[in-house]
Order: C-alpha cells, then structure tokens, then sequence
C-alpha cells in the first residue's frame, strides 16, 4: 500500500506577506493566516506530496531536527485537515 498524498482544496487560496501567509477557503468563506512554515506547506501542497515530501520541505528551508520537522508537518496537516484546508487523496 502506498503512503498517502495530500494537496491543498482546490478553493483554497493563498498570498504571501512578509513571511506569513493569508489563506482564503472560498468555499466556506473563512480567513486562515500562517506562519513561515505554514506557508512552506502550504506552498508545497499545490502538488500533491506525501508526508514524507513535506517533512523534507521543511528540512531544506528550515534548520531544524527532523523529529521536530516530522511533528510540525504532523501537527499542521492534522489541524488543515480538519479545517478543510489540506485533504487527502486516494
């Protein structure tokens, strides 16, 4: 079985500012703002990646562990997916 993929809703736009991000579900009509790595993931998430491809997104633009990226991208993507933000394909 494969790892799963997930992308960004096809409502969704995004616009960068300054290192945040604004996020616009039109569908729903509610505003999201994120930070620097929210953006990074969101970014990457126009193509459909895998879990493992947004980890090592965050491990290129950021200098950090990759136990704390794995949790990040972790914690993010369950709280996009519970928004609508991000979903997952089959």
């Amino acid at each position: 079985m494969s790892e799963p993929r997930y992308r960004r809703h096809p409502d969704l736009r995004l616009t960068s500012l300054e290192g945040e991000g604004v996020v616009l579900h039109l569908k729903s009509r509610r505003y999201f703002s994120v930070n620097e790595t929210g953006l990074t993931l969101l970014e990457a998430l126009k193509q459909p990646q895998t879990f493992a491809q947004l980890v090592a997104e965050i491990l290129t633009e950021f200098d950090v562990s990759p136990e704390t990226a794995a949790a990040t991208t972790r914690e993010f993507l369950d709280q996009c997916l519970a928004a609508a933000v991000v979903e997952q394909m089959a």
